[in-house]
């Protein structure tokens, strides 16, 4: 097994480099930092709501003396005209508008009266309080964001405040999902006996989306070589990566390994797994001659969907600057298993805390039988029980290794 993912691995080259508007920049990796151009806060400015004042003036306030100043401007928050605080007097001012000169404090709103002509001050602040300096944030041509950073909210937010409209990131591969076979029918279709509703495709792109990549699932083709064919070449101009489910395994009508094997395209082989044996990946030559990255997997749901865990999703991961997302624990199995011997096998589980105050005192309880068309527990499960090719029982109580999905 571990063959075949360095063979699929070393299909992905490593990250490049697009430059995008940071609007669409959610989930991509920074190749290179990226550095404030600007200082943040851009200005002093006020923390509250209240009035800028000399800190000196109104060291004296309390609730049984207060101090009296008269409201010189007012001043909200956008205002950008340069303003002076003149000795004796006060500015109403707002949370985020630029601080007068000469001001070195703001008094919240709550320990005055809140008039506009002359404010009566009930209490003292020292001097540089409610003030937000100009750079305490970040500095100009300081680091914002580092290279490898993967952007999420707070740094898309950080990137617009910076005033920055475009970064430069690892894209996003272009992932196209097809699936094959003359049962398949598009879900929202009538059924004929024989027929059942097309899963594979909606399932591994939505796989290949929550990964991280821009995935595109076309339609299903029938058994038909030539069909097959022709539709790889409409689409693969258009990929980085093509993902295929079934066809590849030893039966009389396996379109996928008919259309490709002949051909040294791609390499066909049974890995020593369940679910998931029948498996293949190569380079499909499109027709302006890229060689466009293919990995055919099962076509059985549940082999479909494990094969891209374990042979996909991370190495495609890593081709867009992303690290494995996948944390391995290990867990106390709930239940005895057994296992094929000679093949190392993936049973879908649901994790629960065994050991509260333990890091990873997880418990794993064994959900449905091990056949590959179980999708029903594939669903409800949230860990892949890792056993062992060399090992064909588990007893319950022992610790095991496991996926977390």
């Amino acid at each position: 097994m571990s063959d075949h993912q360095t063979v699929v691995a070393a299909l992905f080259g490593a990250p490049g480099s697009v430059r995008i508007p940071a609007t669409q920049a959610l989930g991509t990796v920074t190749v290179a930092e990226i550095a404030a151009p600007l200082g943040l806060p851009g200005f002093d400015n006020s923390a509250m709501d209240g009035y800028a004042v000399r800190a000196d003036e109104i060291a004296s306030a309390t609730d049984g003396s207060p101090v009296r100043l008269p409201v010189a401007e007012d001043i909200p928050a956008g205002r950008t005209d340069r303003l002076t605080l003149q000795p004796g007097t006060a500015h109403r001012i707002m949370t985020g508008a630029p601080v007068p000169v000469g001001a070195d404090a703001v008094i919240p709103v709550e320990v005055t009266d809140g008039r506009v002509d002359i404010v009566t001050i009930r209490s003292a602040v020292p001097a540089g309080r409610h003030i937000r300096t100009a750079g305490s944030d970040i500095a100009a041509g300081e680091p914002a964001i580092p290279a490898g950073t993967r952007l999420g909210a707070p740094q898309i937010g950080l990137l617009a405040a910076l005033g920055i409209t475009e970064v430069t990131v690892a894209p996003r591969l272009r992932v196209v999902v097809l699936s094959t076979g003359s049962e398949l029918v598009t879900p929202g279709t009538p059924l004929q006996y024989g027929q059942i509703y097309e899963s594979n495709g909606p399932m591994l792109t939505a796989a290949a989306t929550e990964a991280g990549a821009d995935a595109t699932h076309v339609h299903f083709v029938t058994d038909d070589v030539g069909a097959f064919r022709a539709r790889l070449d409409e689409i693969s101009d258009d990929a980085d990566l093509i993902i295929t489910s079934g066809g590849v395994s030893a039966g009389a009508f396996e379109v996928v390994k008919d259309a490709l094997a002949a051909s040294g395209e791609v390499e066909f082989v049974k890995v020593a797994m369940q679910p998931g044996m029948p498996q293949g990946c190569g380079r499909y030559a499109s027709p302006s001659g890229r060689a466009v990255p293919i990995v055919t997997l099962p076509g059985n749901p549940v082999s479909s969907l494990v094969s891209f865990e374990v042979f996909i999703r991370t190495p495609l991961r890593a081709a867009m600057g992303l690290p494995p997302d996948r944390r391995r624990v290990h867990a106390h199995l709930e239940s005895d298993i057994r296992s094929p011997a000679g093949k190392r096998q993936f049973l879908r589980g649901v994790l629960s805390r065994s050991e509260p105050d333990d890091a990873e005192g997880f418990a794993v309880k064994p959900i449905g039988p091990p056949a590959s068309h179980h999708l029903r527990y594939l669903a409800r499960a949230d860990a892949l029980i890792d056993i062992a090719a060399d090992v064909d029982a588990v007893s319950a109580g022992t610790p095991v290794d496991v996926i977390m999905l």
